[in-house]
């Protein structure tokens, strides 16, 4: 299984490149799986209200943040296609930087493991390590519930990641509910292929008057992702991969995809799975944790 202990916080000395920087922080910036996705309706102002389970993951991208004297956002590998003022790190950081009115900056730089428009998160969970290990590093003082505050202006899934727990959701994704939920392995293959989310809630065969359940009859009887039909007719890829899946395990598309999961009780059943992957998709394994890494980590640091 993929272990994520290398990505906990460490302190630097400062950057011989970046004479005017101070400490160094490295974070973990873990995925999350939406073990099911009902759209119960579609508010005035074009977002859609939902349902969903966010299942936290001990596997994801990697935020390492230097703070520096003279105010400037550098973000040093920024994703292909985004540009740099766009991408939700540096929005993030200058987000914080805005609202506290902190004079300080940051040399920021991402590795990333989580494929871009996988439903996994990646981006709102790396604008939330950014916020919360600036938030550390510039001594800027807020606490959890306004960090997320500040989250839910750059992405309705940014908050779960600032609080750090693995939640129930409901209303654009905001309204959330600490959860305990089984321990489980997952496997999650990304057939390779970019789903834009507006794409996706666009689309005019996309279900939006799925009935409201609760958690004791998700977990009872389980749930859909209403996002799974037009996802699989618009990208032929990730009907494959949901079939293939589908011979070893229930498998779902996480959020409006295209990486598709399945769940797991014994970790060598994933890997005996794996050995059979076709060889044009990629693949991780993970574990589904309660307690973001990231959380650990930033209590580590305290």
């Amino acid at each position: 299984m993929t272990d994520l202990s290398s990505c906990n916080i460490a302190v630097h000395q400062p950057d011989s490149q970046h004479p005017a920087s101070s400490e160094q922080l490295v974070l973990p910036a873990p995925a999350k799986l939406n073990l099911f996705l009902h759209i119960t309706g579609r508010r005035e102002d074009g977002y859609h209200e939902l349902q969903t389970l966010f299942q936290l993951l001990d596997f994801g991208d990697t935020i390492t943040l230097q703070s520096r004297q003279d105010g400037v956002i550098e973000l040093l590998d920024n994703s292909p296609g985004v540009e740099h003022e766009q991408n939700l790190i540096v929005r993030a950081a200058r987000l914080l930087q805005q609202r506290t009115g902190c004079a300080l900056g940051a040399t920021i730089r991402c590795s990333k493991r989580l494929p871009q428009g996988g439903g996994l998160g990646g981006g709102s969970s790396n604008a939330a390590s950014t916020l919360a290990g600036l938030n550390h590093l510039w001594q800027t003082a807020l606490d959890q519930e306004q960090l997320a505050t500040l989250g839910l202006e750059l992405g309705a899934d940014v908050p779960v990641f600032v609080r750090g727990r693995s939640a129930w959701a409901e209303g654009v994704g905001d309204r959330l509910c600490t959860v305990s939920l089984p321990q489980r392995h997952f496997l999650v293959i990304d057939p390779s292929v970019v789903v834009p989310t507006a794409r996706i809630f666009n689309d005019k065969h996309l279900t939006r008057n799925s009935e409201a359940i609760t958690l004791a009859h998700f977990l009872e009887r389980g749930g859909r992702n209403d996002c799974e039909p037009v996802a699989k007719r618009l990208f032929p890829a990730v009907e494959q991969a949901l079939q293939w899946l589908s011979r070893y395990t229930d498998a779902h598309l996480s959020g409006t995809g295209g990486c598709i999961f399945g769940a797991f009780e014994q970790g060598a059943d994933i890997e005996r799975i794996c050995a059979s992957i076709p060889a044009q998709w990629n693949y991780f394994t993970a574990n589904g944790v309660d307690e973001s890494p990231l959380t650990r980590a930033l209590r580590a640091a305290s």
